[in-house]
């Protein structure tokens, strides 16, 4: 939408274009066409980049099934898509991975995030990798989930004590600062941090939640182990509240390290949760 409201013309490579979001499709469709790709699937990505200027990759998969593991994805299919867009003369080329991705982690998910990084450097030198934290905004997983959770319990789950600290992000944000990645040549080759104004724990932003859609929930701690395997039993559903790379996201701080640049090296002024959640999670929002 961002892309497309300033006049660009955007491809969206997806695997199933039919289940594209309504929202996208009223941005207008001679600007927004879709196109039926998988990131596994090398010929695919090789139709979807030919003449392309720039190339975004926020292919994510946050379980695996069948033949979609982290990495096929997150590895593979990265930099597939890195070296058929170096190989049609792509100018840019931007990764969208996540602060904490480390290739070195005992997590196969966060190991998998930091590994397609070095593999689409090598493939693209020019890449700009993008990291943003959690991100929030109108359907989002993170504010979303603990108000559905807080709906349908009478304990909202604080996993590992809900001590882990997050930066949420607006998605708005990271959207118009992926926009200036593009258009900013300084950028290439450098990794950007995308993080909110300010850091909370879990547990504040249950509470934060709770009081927002106006809910009495007690806070109930829940050990990590018993996470893991709650975590591996949602993952048998279509659509998990909980996923196992979650939980081990949840094992440490989810925040900025301040060593590399973000939102307002790009003169992007963050947006805290206070001043966006409750426009889309208030009690009439929450309860509808």
């Amino acid at each position: 939408q961002r892309l497309a409201a300033e006049g660009t013309t955007v491809r969206v490579a997806v695997r199933h274009p039919d289940e594209a979001p309504s929202a996208l499709r009223a941005v207008g469709m001679e600007r927004v066409t879709f196109f039926c790709v998988d990131v596994r699937d090398r010929g695919a990505v090789a139709g979807a980049v030919a003449g392309a200027d720039a190339v975004v990759n926020a292919v994510s998969a946050y379980v695996e099934k069948g033949g979609v593991t982290f990495e096929t994805v997150h590895e593979q299919g990265a930099e597939t898509l890195a070296r058929e867009s170096a190989a049609a003369s792509v100018a840019r080329f931007v990764l969208v991975t996540g602060i904490g991705a480390d290739p070195e982690s005992s997590s196969a998910y966060i190991r998998s995030r930091g590994r397609g990084e070095r593999l689409v450097q090598e493939a693209f030198p020019g890449a700009t990798i993008v990291r943003p934290s959690a991100m929030f905004g109108p359907g989002d997983a993170l504010f979303g989930t603990l108000a559905h959770l807080a709906r349908l319990l009478p304990v909202l789950p604080l996993i590992g004590d809900g001590r882990a600290r997050l930066q949420p992000v607006y998605v708005e944000d990271v959207a118009e600062a992926i926009a200036r990645v593009l258009v900013e040549t300084g950028t290439a080759g450098r990794t950007y941090e995308l993080a909110g104004p300010d850091d909370y724990t879990m547990r504040e932003l249950s509470e934060i939640v709770l009081r927002i859609t106006g809910k009495r929930r007690f806070l109930g701690p829940v050990p990590f182990a018993v996470a893991k395997v709650q975590a591996r039993l949602f993952e048998l559903l279509p659509s998990p509240p909980l996923t196992t790379g979650q939980v081990d996201l949840l094992k440490a701080d989810n925040v900025a390290s301040g060593s590399l640049p973000g939102l307002r090296e790009l003169s992007i002024e963050p947006k805290a949760v206070e001043e966006i959640v409750p426009s889309y999670l208030g009690p009439k929002q929450s309860d509808s």
